[in-house]
């Protein structure tokens, strides 16, 4: 289906997949909004409201109703939509007319034991909001436990309790239903590996940390088993070892041929709230922080190109950073305008894997704390080499910046101007 246009006047209704309480109400807001965000919530909620409680299918309404109630424009709407979606809260049917009608399936959201047994939503809750508000929210929905070791159950079973009968009225009961996400993409091990020919595997081969590089391409690049089967019998090498750099490329290769070339959002994403500056920091080293944190590698590695797309080979080596050692974006973005200035303009792979690896050592996950440690760094190596046969390099104009200065110099504000150029 081509690009659907939302307006308006396009009408939908609700239909009511499930049974809602108030305790979901106060599910959604503590686990979803910080995955999901307020206006998705508020979609959702305002969804739910559309429906009288004694029905399970609501009124004709406009989507014209829906941008007056959240005060929000289509755009941001059908945004909001489409995240309820992919976190399997809302599922969207869509017939085209002279009124383009529109169906908005409810369903419920997983219980807390669900959720935070949940192989996605448990580690972007906890990247979202830090561990000290994760451990609070998790401690609020622990469930005491009671020893029932002196006890004997003794609880009946339905087909214990109950008879059938063929006389009984048929009727789809309402239930309390979940839509699967499509976002599970975890591997089926005992699939995957019968599925492979015989003799070219051993008991080597699927060890701890293979299962988990498989376990992450699997979500990152929305592979299911069956696929997964397919690139490994391509990176198996005759000893039986998987390639895992081979792995890696053709898991790539795959999701970029199947999506037009793009690479995964991971790219796009930027830095986690938690981890950001505080607000209120108008210093020329504040206001260079926030570009680095508000702004994806992939957007402040296209303005270092003026604008242009970046070259597919220093995109992998970015997806490398944010998927293979799992560097936080703000992170990513000093370390790509340190390099490039410290290296005539070029993204070496060695010199950057180089750092990375340093800094991950180092548990660096703030600007803030890359720059102090890029500017240590380079302190440290200049004392080492000799000035008058030191090669020439730019220095990056956060080195020694003193927060307390209030005007930018020329060059200052000229280098804060081309990193937020083009973005």
């Amino acid at each position: 289906m081509g690009l659907i246009t939302l307006l308006p006047a396009d009408k939908y209704i609700v239909i009511n997949k499930t049974i809602l309480t108030e305790v979901d109400r106060k599910n959604i807001i503590s686990l979803y909004e910080p995955i999901i965000g307020a206006l998705a919530v508020s979609l959702y909620f305002t969804l739910w409201r559309d429906l009288d409680r004694l029905e399970l299918v609501s009124m004709d309404y406009t989507h014209h109703h829906l941008m007056t109630l959240l005060k929000s424009n289509l755009d941001a709407i059908k945004l909001a939509r489409e995240t309820l979606e992919a976190t399997g809260l809302i599922k969207t049917y869509f017939k085209k007319g002279e009124i383009n009608s529109y169906v908005y399936e409810l369903y419920s959201p997983l219980t807390p034991r669900e959720f935070f047994n949940h192989p996605i939503f448990n580690v972007v809750l906890y990247n979202n909001i830090g561990k000290h508000e994760y451990e609070l929210l998790k401690k609020e929905y622990q469930i005491m436990r009671f020893n029932l070791k002196d006890y004997e159950d003794i609880t009946k079973t339905f087909s214990k309790t109950f008879k059938s009968s063929t006389d009984s009225p048929s009727f789809e009961a309402i239930g309390n239903e979940v839509l699967p996400l499509n976002m599970q993409d975890q591997v089926d091990f005992d699939l995957l590996i019968s599925s492979m020919p015989k003799g070219i595997i051993n008991e080597r081969t699927f060890g701890k940390r293979i299962k988990e590089l498989i376990n992450n391409l699997a979500f990152i690049y929305n592979l299911d088993t069956l696929k997964m089967s397919e690139l490994l019998r391509i990176t198996i090498n005759e000893k039986g070892a998987i390639d895992k750099e081979e792995l890696r490329k053709q898991a790539r290769k795959y999701y970029t041929f199947r999506n037009s070339g793009k690479l995964p959002t991971l790219v796009y994403r930027t830095q986690p709230e938690y981890l950001k500056n505080p607000s209120g920091d108008n210093s020329n080293r504040g206001k260079i922080i926030k570009v680095f944190e508000n702004t994806s590698p992939f957007d402040f590695l296209k303005s270092k190109y003026n604008g242009t797309n970046p070259t597919s080979r220093d995109l992998k080596l970015i997806e490398s950073l944010l998927i293979d050692l799992n560097m936080k974006p703000a992170v990513v973005n000093v370390l790509i305008d340190y390099v490039l200035r410290k290296n005539d303009n070029k993204l070496n792979t060695g010199f950057v894997e180089t750092i990375a690896g340093q800094w991950k050592r180092l548990g660096i996950e703030t600007a803030t704390d890359a720059m102090t440690v890029a500017t240590k760094e380079d302190k440290k190596y200049s004392k080492k080499t000799d000035a008058k046969i030191k090669a020439p390099n730019e220095q990056p104009v956060w080195f020694d910046q003193k927060i307390e200065k209030e005007e930018m110099t020329k060059e200052e504000l000229q280098e804060l101007e081309s990193i937020f150029s083009e973005l």
